[in-house]
């Protein structure tokens, strides 16, 4: 059973990807890639924007110089208010995903926090205040074991991966995992609420915005990007993007499987985000996939990948509310971002 109305075409996927590998080239770079002109290709970007086909955000993954903590909220609500529960927790700026499911939950939210008493402190004065929620569940995220908002576009061949990586100068990954990474200022903070809409302004208006030098702004993008401090997604909207399904898939592995379970996850095309949790079931896997059949097929294939695995639980999204920092219309599309919060200087 297909669910979504249509796909975006060749041209829309391989700029997408492209910016993907990436984010901030210009357009001439990205012409000598692609094959069609800088203006063309920037029309075609606001296009996709501005019709919420598609977008470019970056968010922090960390506070000051510790890492964020990650959360899956599982909500029952009242009949008939979960439509009305999922918009409202949309606007939250802690809410990274925010599903309408299948199964013994109403709702399946990401949040993040910067710490163990900061959630504790939404459940109690947000979320179980809400009028429309029964009860909340919840699963603390132990590890992440890929970035979020990861894609599997891959619509470049290899020669023009290669190529914009030349011309860009490299793809800065990450550093290893280490304890602390990159300390956020303010300022970094406030860079980033600005990018959390449009990964792709120019430092010039960074700088404008934040009362700073454009050569401050490159400076700390630089650090924090190759520190890993940052999340970076370009995605095209789910319903348009071929894979319109969202499913969160709940596992049980043996500890000291996990390793090699999560290796073999994270190559199947299907899976986004791989996660530890805390509570009866130690994994939690969430896929994005062409049609609700393909989700017999895929949990087939996690045994296969992973034989120690056992599946202990499956949820469909019924409509997906917000992605990242990206509120999705009931027609799939973005309508508009939440603004991560700035912390304030002590």
């Amino acid at each position: 059973m297909r669910t979504g109305e249509s796909v975006l075409g060749e041209p829309d996927l391989s700029l997408i990807h492209a910016l993907q590998i990436a984010p901030r080239a210009s357009w001439t770079q990205l012409s000598a890639v692609l094959g069609s002109s800088p203006d063309t290709l920037a029309r075609r970007w606001e296009h996709l924007t501005a019709g919420g086909y598609a977008w470019s955000s970056l968010l922090a993954a960390r506070r000051g110089t510790d890492a964020m903590l990650y959360a899956w909220i599982e909500l029952e609500c009242v009949a008939g208010d979960a439509e009305a529960t999922a918009i409202e927790v949309a606007s939250d700026a802690c809410t990274l995903g925010v599903h309408q499911v299948t199964g013994d939950s109403d709702l399946v939210l990401l949040v993040a926090s910067p710490d163990l008493y900061a959630l504790d402190a939404y459940l109690a004065g947000r979320v179980r205040r809400l009028p429309g929620v029964l009860r909340a569940r919840t699963q603390v995220v132990t590890r992440l074991h890929n970035r979020p908002y990861r894609s599997r576009i891959e619509q470049l061949t290899p020669a023009q991966v290669q190529l914009l990586t030349e011309i860009t100068g490299g793809v800065r990954r990450p550093r290893a995992r280490v304890p602390t990474g990159p300390n956020l200022t303010e300022l970094d903070h406030r860079l980033v609420a600005e990018l959390a809409g449009d990964a792709r302004r120019s430092a010039a208006e960074l700088a404008r915005t934040c009362g700073t030098s454009e050569s401050t702004v490159r400076r700390r993008l630089d650090v924090l990007t190759a520190g890993g401090a940052l999340h970076h997604h370009c995605l095209p909207a789910p319903r348009f993007s071929g894979r319109p399904v969202w499913a969160l898939v709940t596992t049980d592995v043996p500890p000291l499987e996990v390793p090699a379970t999560v290796a073999a996850l994270a190559r199947l095309r299907q899976t986004r985000l791989v996660t530890s949790v805390t509570g009866p079931h130690n994994l939690a896997v969430a896929l994005w996939l062409r049609t609700v059949d393909e989700l017999h097929e895929v949990t087939a294939s996690l045994v296969r990948a992973a034989p120690a695995l056992r599946i202990a639980g499956t949820a469909l999204s019924l409509r997906t509310h917000k992605i990242g920092a990206q509120v999705l219309g009931p027609d799939g599309r973005r309508m508009h971002h939440i603004r991560p919060d700035i912390p304030r200087t002590p």
